[in-house]
């Protein structure tokens, strides 16, 4: 596995400027761009290879990996009122507050993205 292979590498197309667009999230903002979505990703693994080798060379420590297995908990701190209120409608919902919270999350983030 080659290093760069540790961390998402993301190309959207972007309405605002007519082509696709490459990054690498938490990392790389927008690095890259052109018409054909491949080439941009080919490119966006360039940079992120000329970018660990800078880190590298700097005795910088390189970002923790993105491209990982991840376990499907986290914990979030929301305050009490709010950790109330969404009791409360997990409760009128007859959900547990685990699930109506994964489901207004599904709603808000994945409304326009990728589907789960």
């Amino acid at each position: 596995m080659k290093e760069r292979d540790r961390y998402f590498k993301i190309v959207e197309w972007s309405e605002e400027d007519g082509c696709y667009i490459g990054s690498v999230p938490g990392w790389i903002g927008k690095c890259c761009h052109g018409d054909d979505e491949l080439e941009v990703y080919q490119e966006v693994g360039e940079v992120l290879d000329e970018w660990i080798e800078i880190y590298k060379i700097e005795g910088k420590p390189l970002p923790p990996p993105t491209n990982k297995l991840y376990s499907g908990k986290f914990v979030l701190r929301t305050g009490s009122e709010l950790h109330q209120v969404l009791s409360l409608k997990a409760l009128n919902e007859g959900e547990s507050l685990n699930s109506f919270v994964i489901k207004a999350l599904k709603r808000s983030v994945l409304k326009d993205g990728p589907h789960l």
